[in-house]
């Protein structure tokens, strides 16, 4: 019986001296403050980015210093070392303890059987049994931790060529791409009349956005669907989750405050309105692209890489949305809340700068504005925009039976001028930008 003991401790101890680990990086060019440097990343710890720069010297920025789209790169990355780590560490442990157990198993039946015949003493067959029910123990392990680790499906990557047609379909937008995202650039401003029909109103006019360069939206041209789905309702209050093909943003149908902005009356007819800083974006799908852009085509792309299409008679998932024939995955809209993307369905990383339900994807285009944030303005209803010049616009809205008009316009300097005409008078403002 000792030298049983014995040999089952000596297994133990060869089976469990086992392991190994290793990783590395390379040079590019990085947009830092609007500057191209050369360097290699080294890390990306507590807000700041380590690189080796080309004279091989240690130099670090904070991540909001680099581009929106090279800040989602390194995020990106140093969140794919993360789980590869934990990820390795998790299975290399578990791997290990089977392997112990199997062997034990093996051993005590091996044993078993040998004292068994020398000895036909029936108390042999105990070891026999135990090292089955270690066998046993391990399959069973197995079976769970396949079922829990199954890959999710891959997706299709995006066809920059379809894409560049969906939103070719609107001249005064452009378009580049690079090996990870498609880009849209745009001014901020559709070529539909805006504003008309909203009665909660925080006394925002649309003007026009530098949504170009490094600041153009961005769209994954692979998408990877998440394992755990952003749900809308909780997350993203902030910043787009899709792009219309218009170039226009679409915000989640939830304004920052968690109420349903279409509900509450603070929507345009076209579904959209004007957020703080002035920028007109939707908080609807903007199904009335559909005739423009062609049916069966998609109206936008959210911000995960996924094409968000108009209504549909198919049955949709949780999220709004269905796998196609070829594998894809899409995004639908629907007449009523939450209206479209109820959940992230693709991979996104997320701003370190923000937090649910306030938090926002990057890389995220960044709007400028150019006078203070005004209150709501209780009772007011726009009942008329129109165009009276080139970037030059009046809005008119009634307050207490009353008419109000606000003619506004800017220059090529960035020179913005605001006239507000009421009944008890003329006052004007001027903004630089």
């Amino acid at each position: 019986m000792k030298q049983i003991l014995t040999l089952t401790f000596l297994f133990f101890i060869q089976l469990t001296l086992i392991a190994h680990e290793g990783g590395h990086g390379n040079s590019k060019t990085w947009t830092i403050n609007g500057k191209s440097v050369q360097a290699e990343l080294l890390n990306y710890e507590n807000d700041k980015v380590f690189f080796l720069d080309k004279n091989h010297q240690l130099i670090s920025y904070k991540l909001e210093e680099l581009a929106p789209a090279q800040q989602e790169i390194v995020l990106s990355k140093y969140n794919k070392i993360t789980q590869f780590h934990g990820h390795y560490s998790n299975t290399h442990s578990h791997s290990l303890f089977n392997w112990v157990l199997s062997g034990a198993g093996v051993l005590l039946l091996a044993v078993s059987l040998l004292f068994y015949v020398k000895q036909k003493k029936p108390i042999h067959l105990l070891y026999g049994a135990l090292g089955c029910i270690f066998l046993v123990a391990v399959a069973c392990k197995n079976d769970d931790s396949s079922d829990s680790n199954e890959p999710l499906q891959v997706v299709p990557s995006n066809d920059v060529s379809f894409i560049e047609s969906i939103f070719g379909t609107f001249p005064e937008i452009g378009t580049s791409f690079d090996d990870t995202y498609f880009y849209v650039s745009s001014n901020g401003i559709p070529d539909h009349s805006m504003m008309v029909g909203i009665t909660n109103w925080q006394q925002q006019v649309p003007i026009d956005h530098n949504y170009t360069g490094n600041n153009s939206w961005a769209i994954p041209i692979q998408p990877v669907l998440s394992d755990n789905p952003l749900s809308t309702q909780t997350n993203l209050l902030k910043g787009a989750i899709a792009i219309a093909a218009n170039g226009i943003p679409i915000f989640n149908p939830l304004n920052n405050r968690g109420e349903d902005a279409n509900a509450i009356g603070e929507l345009d007819q076209w579904g959209g309105h004007c957020g703080r800083a002035d920028d007109y974006h939707y908080h609807l799908p903007p199904t009335h692209l559909q005739s423009i852009v062609g049916n069966d085509k998609p109206i936008a792309y959210a911000v995960d890489g996924f094409p968000v299409y108009g209504e549909t008679t198919q049955t949709l998932d949780e999220y709004l949305g269905r796998f196609n024939e070829d594998g894809g995955y899409e995004y639908y809209s629907i007449n009523e809340y939450p209206y479209l993307i109820a959940g992230m369905r693709g991979k996104v990383t997320l701003d370190p700068n923000t937090s649910a339900p306030e938090n926002q994807v990057i890389p995220q285009a960044m709007t400028q504005g150019v006078r203070p944030a005004l209150e709501p303005l209780q009772g007011a209803e726009i009942t008329d925009f129109t165009s009276t010049g080139i970037n030059a616009y009046q809005l008119t809205y009634t307050l207490n039976n009353q008419n109000y008009v606000i003619n506004y316009s800017w220059d090529d300097n960035g020179l913005y001028t605001y006239e507000f005409v009421n009944p008890n008078g003329t006052t004007t403002q001027t903004y630089q930008r």
